[in-house]
């Protein structure tokens, strides 16, 4: 061992000594101790203007006792499920609201009193003339579900009464069913200017009362009429294009997607398109009245809906009628 080396060993053979005897000692773990104010060291005179101090004594932790051994015997809690980190789609629906068309009518009206309050939306609040809240069978396996109020809608205060609304009504009846067998709102209380899209933020303040009419519904099927709907239900930014065809899930209900009936009386192609899926409605929903939704003529069903052109024709899909 050469002369360089001779230091360092030394060091080491004193700080293996220390730690064995601090060991020994008792001592299990050496940390940091955090500064601790001085104190007077009691029993002792001192000259006047000259403190005294004692360094404070470390104590050894604690060291903590082995848990108990379980007993096979003894009754073990049941996992509770995590809701709290589920989405808001896949959230299952409360069990706790009563099911009968008397109670939910009653829940719904109290919903509709708080949105007839509500004026989180200055602008709309300020142009409305009434909120529309929704309507239909409180009990309905099936909703329809809307984008907002038209100029029609909050005059009447009821949501698809207009041009629009009329060819739903046709749609639902060609399905075999009534309009007061199923329950119709929208995203929106309040009608949007000029009957513009609705703004992020008044889908945001509506959002807990849709949803809300939602859980007290627990409807079987959703169908939502246009994107903005569509959007706002199952929280997505795809198109009506990208989302119809196929069913989505939101909480317990199916849902389906289809083009708005505005957006039908001006893309006579897309009409073929509803029709289609409103037969698919019927079959997967199995209503008494499928078999008449099958017979449906939906040409004509759709045709009386569709102004001629400056011919005079109208036409349904890609051909001329």
């Amino acid at each position: 061992m050469d002369d360089q080396e001779l230091p360092l060993a030394t060091a080491r053979q004193t700080l293996a000594q220390h730690l064995d005897s601090l060991s020994r000692a008792g001592v299990m773990q050496i940390g940091r101790v955090p500064a601790a104010k001085p104190r007077p060291v009691v029993g002792v005179n001192l000259p006047a203007g000259t403190a005294s101090t004692q360094p404070p004594r470390q104590s050894n932790p604690p060291i903590p006792a082995p848990p108990p051994a379980l007993d096979a015997s003894m009754p073990r809690a049941k996992p509770v499920p995590a809701l709290a980190g589920m989405s808001p789609i896949t959230r299952p629906y409360p069990q706790d609201i009563p099911r009968d068309a008397a109670n939910s009518q009653r829940l719904l009206d109290q919903l509709n009193e708080q949105v007839r309050g509500c004026k989180l939306c200055a602008i709309l609040a300020k142009q409305r003339m009434q909120t529309v809240f929704g309507v239909g069978n409180p009990a309905a396996r099936v909703v329809f579900f809307g984008e907002a109020p038209g100029a029609d809608e909050d005059r009447q205060g009821e949501p698809f009464v207009g041009r629009a609304g009329q060819l739903l009504t046709k749609i639902i009846e060609a399905c075999g069913w009534k309009r007061s067998d199923v329950y119709i709102l929208n995203v929106l209380k309040c009608r949007p200017p000029d009957n513009r899209n609705p703004e992020p933020e008044e889908t945001a303040n509506c959002r807990p009362f849709f949803e809300r009419q939602f859980e007290i519904l627990q409807p079987g099927y959703i169908v939502c009429v246009g994107t903005v709907p569509a959007q706002a239900l199952l929280e997505t930014g795809d198109s009506v294009g990208k989302l119809r065809g196929r069913f989505h899930r939101y909480r317990g209900s199916k849902v389906l997607v289809t083009y708005h009936p505005s957006y039908l009386l001006r893309n006579p192609a897309a009409k073929s398109t509803c029709g289609r899926t409103c037969n698919c409605c019927s079959k997967k929903w199995a209503f008494p009245s499928r078999a008449a939704a099958r017979r449906t003529d939906w040409k004509s069903v759709l045709r009386k809906e569709q102004p001629p052109d400056a011919n005079g024709t109208r036409r349904v899909g890609r051909r001329k009628v």
